[in-house]
Order: C-alpha cells, then structure tokens, then sequence
C-alpha cells in the first residue's frame, strides 16, 4: 500500500489500482504507463509540483502528453510566477520519487491544480505513488478529495 491508496481508502473512494513492469531507461513515465495498460493517452495525468513566491509549493496536474505553462499556472494559483521545483525539494514534500508521485498522500498539503482537459473524462488515470502503478479515479471525486482548481494550465 502507497499514501495514496491509503487516502483513497480512507475517505471511500472508487479506485482501480493497476501495475506494470516499469522499465528503468524510460524517462516519460506517463507515456509508459498508457502504453503498457493500453489506455488511451489523454486520461493518463502527471503530477508535477512548481515553486512560486520564494518558498511556497503548489501541485499541478496535466496530461502526460502537454506540457506545463508555467505563466498560466501562476495565474491559477495567484502568483506573479511559477517555476518547476527541484527533484529534491518534490520529494522532500510529496514523499514520493520522481516518476512516482501520486496527487493523493502527499506529506504536505498543497494547492493543486487539474487542467481543464480533465473534464472531458470521466475517469482519469494518476501515479499511485510509485513507479508501475497506475490509480483510475472519477475525476470529480479528484476535485473534491484535493480540493482541486480547474484552469487551463497546459501550452
């Protein structure tokens, strides 16, 4: 068991868990997770945290397949600007490696943003909290678990 399952289990929340071998040369660990589930690639999210304000955090969740628009996640978080946050400051707050850090369980609570392309499914896929593992979640049931903002975030 991860946090995030933890989580998950704890507040009675649907979730399917599913694993896969993960192969250590591949660095997009999103794309990887679509290919070896055979899941479409436009449900699978990220999890990425960015540092704003001198030493303030926030979660920004998006699809594997964009990339993070930094000017618009500022925005959506109400600051000036945002950056991505070093490896190990991510895994000192998350409490998770990089490749694996899962939205739910996070050793900190921070503010998390979902790209609005979410809303297109019903279900989304997100690390469980290590890599080859894979949580399916209602993404309104994301919302509201992390108390998420929904904002065009992506380029």
């Amino acid at each position: 068991m991860t946090p995030a399952i933890n989580l998950l289990k704890k507040n009675a929340i649907w979730h399917q868990v599913n694993q896969y071998e993960h192969d250590p040369s591949v660095k997009s660990y999103g794309n990887e997770a679509a290919d070896k589930l055979g899941i479409a690639p436009n449900t699978v999210f990220k999890t990425l945290v960015v540092q704003f304000d001198e030493a303030n955090f926030a979660v920004a969740i998006i699809p594997v397949s964009s990339m993070l628009n930094l000017k618009l996640m500022a925005k959506a978080i109400g600051a000036k600007r945002s950056m991505m946050a070093k490896s190990v400051d991510v895994e000192r707050i998350t409490g998770y490696v990089l490749g694996g850090v899962s939205p739910f369980g996070q050793k900190k609570t921070l503010t998390t943003v979902i790209d609005a392309s979410a809303q297109t499914n019903e279900k989304i896929f997100v690390s469980g909290g290590k890599r080859g593992l894979e949580l399916e979640v209602n993404f309104g049931d994301l919302v509201t678990l992390l108390n998420c903002r929904v904002a065009e975030i992506v380029q």
